[in-house]
C-alpha cells in the first residue's frame, strides 16, 4: 500500500480563506484535509509556514533567456530546458507553459533576422518531458509573431496531438501597442539586439511592409489553428478599447499585458481575463511606461499575474496583490486557481480534494516571500 504524506502545522491558503490545519497526500494526490495544529507521528512539520498550491506560469520569456544568455549565444537546447526547469521549481512554479516564438524573419535583406525553431524546440521540450526528467509540469504555448515571414507554415507544422495549450497573437509592427513611441523601439532593437541607428529607418520599412503584406492573413492563421489544436487564444500588449473588441470578436479569452487603462476596462466588460507582468508590480510600474499593473488591482482589473522575465517574480508579486486587497487567497488565487482555469486546467491550483498535490510551503518578510519547499505531485523538487 502507498504511504500518505502527511503536512501538518499549516496556514493552509484555501480558495476562500487560511486555515491552520494538515494536508494528506497519497499517490500525488490531495486525499483529505483538517484543521487543527497537532503533528500526527512521521508527518512533515510546517512549523507555521503558508501552505499553498504550486504555482501556474502562462507566459514567461525565461527559456529563451536561457537558450541565448548573450546575444548570438545559441547555448544547447537540452541544457537551457533542464536549466529553466531547475530554476522555475525554484521559484515555487510547478506548472509552466512555455512561450516559443513561431514565426520568422529570414530573408536576406532584413537587418535583423529570427530563425525558424518553434517545432524543434517543442520535440525537445516534450521529449524530455515524456522521458520524465524534467520536474515540473510542462505544456507549450506558441506566441504566433503576425509581423513574420513565415508564420503559417510553422503554425502548419503542430496539430492536436501537440496539445498546445495557448496560442497568443503577438502584432510587434512598430507604432502600435508597446511599440507607440518609436524611439522606444529604436532603443530596444538597437541597444538589446545590437542593430545599428543608421539602418533603423529602413529596418522599420521592412516590418510595416511585412505587416501590409501579411498582417491579416497571419492572424486569421493563428486564430484557425489555435481553433484545431483546441489552444485558449490570448491576444497581446492590448492598447485601445477597439483592439480589445477586435480581439474579442476572434475568440480571445485571455489578455496578457493590456498597456493602459483603456484596454482594462474593455477587457473587464467584454468578460476577457487581464494578465499582467509580477515584474511591473513589483517595481512599481511598467519598464517600458505602459500602465501599472498596481493601478490596475486597485481597479479590480487584474486576474493572473505572469513572471515574464522574472520567474521568482510570481509568487512576491501574489503577495503584493495580497497587500493590496488585504485578501490572501486572492493574490494567491492570481498565481495558481485563476491560471488554471483560464487554460482548463481542472485539477490543479488549488487545495481541494482530488488535486495534483502540487504544493509551496512559504513565510514571508512583509511582501517577500521566503519559499521553503516545493512538491510536483507529492514529490519534492525544491
Amino acid at each position: 500500500m502507498t504511504s500518505n504524506q502527511i503536512f501538518a502545522n499549516a496556514r493552509l491558503i484555501l480558495p476562500d480563506d487560511v486555515i491552520r490545519g494538515s494536508l494528506i497526500v497519497r499517490d500525488g494526490a490531495i486525499v483529505d484535509m483538517d484543521q487543527g495544529s497537532s503533528i500526527p507521528k512521521g508527518a512533515i512539520d510546517c512549523q507555521d509556514q503558508f501552505l499553498a498550491p504550486g504555482l501556474i506560469e502562462l507566459h514567461t520569456d525565461n527559456l529563451e533567456r536561457h537558450m541565448q544568455p548573450r546575444p548570438k549565444v545559441d547555448w544547447p537546447h537540452k541544457a537551457a530546458i533542464v536549466a529553466h526547469d531547475r530554476e522555475l521549481a525554484g521559484t515555487g512554479i510547478t506548472t509552466v507553459f512555455d512561450a516559443i516564438r513561431a514565426g520568422s524573419i529570414i530573408s536576406e535583406n532584413s537587418k535583423r533576422r529570427f530563425g525558424k525553431y518553434a517545432r524543434s524546440m517543442a520535440d525537445e521540450i516534450l521529449e524530455m518531458r515524456d522521458a520524465g526528467v524534467l520536474k515540473i509540469s510542462h505544456h507549450i504555448h506558441l506566441r504566433a509573431e503576425i509581423c513574420s515571414e513565415t508564420l503559417e507554415e510553422e503554425l502548419n507544422e503542430f496539430g492536436p496531438a501537440d496539445k498546445i495549450g495557448i496560442v497568443s497573437l503577438m502584432d510587434h509592427t512598430p507604432g502600435q501597442r508597446q511599440f507607440r513611441d518609436l524611439q522606444k523601439f529604436e532603443d530596444y532593437v538597437c541597444g538589446k539586439n545590437g542593430l545599428s541607428r543608421d539602418g533603423f529607418g529602413d529596418y522599420v520599412e521592412f516590418l510595416y511592409g511585412l505587416q501590409e503584406q501579411f498582417g491579416a492573413k497571419h492572424e486569421a492563421a493563428a486564430v484557425a489553428a489555435a481553433n484545431r489544436y483546441g489552444a485558449t487564444l490570448a491576444s497581446h500588449d492590448d492598447t485601445t478599447a477597439l483592439q480589445v473588441d477586435h480581439s474579442r470578436d476572434r475568440g480571445v479569452s485571455i489578455a496578457e499585458f493590456p498597456t493602459t487603462l483603456e484596454a482594462a476596462d474593455a477587457c473587464y466588460a467584454a468578460g476577457i481575463a487581464t494578465i499582467m507582468g509580477a515584474p511591473n508590480l513589483v517595481r512599481g510600474g511598467s519598464h517600458s511606461g505602459n500602465v501599472a499593473a498596481g493601478d490596475l488591482a486597485q481597479r479590480n482589473r487584474l486576474d493572473i499575474l505572469s513572471s515574464d522575465y522574472v520567474p521568482a517574480a510570481l509568487l512576491q508579486g501574489a503577495l503584493r496583490l495580497a497587500t493590496i486587497w488585504d485578501d490572501m487567497p486572492a493574490g494567491i488565487a492570481t498565481v495558481t486557481r485563476n491560471p488554471a482555469k483560464s487554460v482548463g486546467l481542472s485539477d490543479r491550483g488549488s487545495l481541494e480534494i482530488g488535486n495534483r498535490a502540487d504544493l509551496i510551503l512559504f513565510g514571508k518578510i512583509e511582501d517577500t516571500p521566503i519559499l521553503s519547499a516545493v512538491w510536483s505531485q507529492g514529490k519534492r523538487v525544491a
